[in-house]
């Protein structure tokens, strides 16, 4: 991936000449089909993008190209408390040594870039109104389904996840709701793919804007995990179109 234009390359950044030493062919694929081609088509943003992107290599943990895409996420419009709230929702969703590895690398680019922690979120902050009509029904249905399996965990998903983590002010519910639906389809959990993706368009993404994280997801978690969730996500679009 090219380098920021206003910052020096990240350390550890991977450049074109290095690709072109090892594989002329994949330095091709990367100039046109990915950079020319991929990134330039309309369903998305540069910034909804480069959220994706930054949500399938913290959930793959593919820290060699972390550098360059955290920086180009901020160029792209991500705030610096969006990236660093992004990686808090990932612990959760794609786990905690994701996070950490991810924590190694932005704490490089915060500090290349001069962020400091006046521009991050809070650990405890005013959280967004909660509807709790929906969440009541959620519990309830997890909590008769599986409460008896695992009441902690149980527990933890309505407390720490639904009560408290989704409703932090730092991403918009859309945003949250594109990099998890973007994690979960990185790492081939499709059976989670239903439930976030029907909530991520709840939460304002378009079909033709779900459509678009897909093509892009399989450029960066590879083709079998795109082709995996691409019957689940047309099962929801027809539901959903019912």
């Amino acid at each position: 991936m090219s380098a920021s234009k206003n910052f020096p390359p990240p350390a550890g950044h991977i450049t074109d000449d290095d690709v072109r030493a090892v594989s002329p062919a994949l330095e091709h694929y990367t100039k046109g089909p990915l950079l020319n081609g991929l990134w330039k088509r309309p369903e998305l943003s540069p910034r909804d993008r480069s959220m994706v992107t930054v949500a399938a290599v913290i959930a793959r943990i593919q820290t060699a190209e972390m550098p360059a895409l955290f920086a180009q996420a901020l160029d792209n419009g991500v705030k610096p408390a969006e990236l660093s709230e992004v990686i808090t929702h990932l612990a959760f969703y794609a786990g905690w040594g994701n996070a950490m590895g991810a924590i190694a690398v932005a704490k490089e680019i915060f500090h290349q870039r001069g962020i400091g922690i006046d521009q991050l979120p809070p650990a405890k902050e005013t959280l967004l109104p909660l509807n709790e009509e929906a969440e009541k029904q959620r519990a309830t249905r997890v909590a008769t389904d599986f409460g008896a399996v695992s009441p902690g965990l149980v527990e933890n998903t309505t407390n720490l996840l639904f009560r408290d983590l989704w409703l932090r002010p730092a991403l918009a519910p859309r945003d949250r709701s594109l990099i998890t639906v973007s994690a979960l389809i990185a790492n081939g959990q499709t059976a989670q793919i239903p439930y976030h993706l029907n909530r991520a368009m709840d939460n304002g993404l378009t079909q033709e804007q779900a459509s678009g994280v897909l093509t892009h997801i399989a450029f960066f978690a590879g083709w079998p995990c795109a082709f995996s969730a691409l019957p689940v996500m047309k099962d929801v679009f027809e539901k959903r179109q019912k």
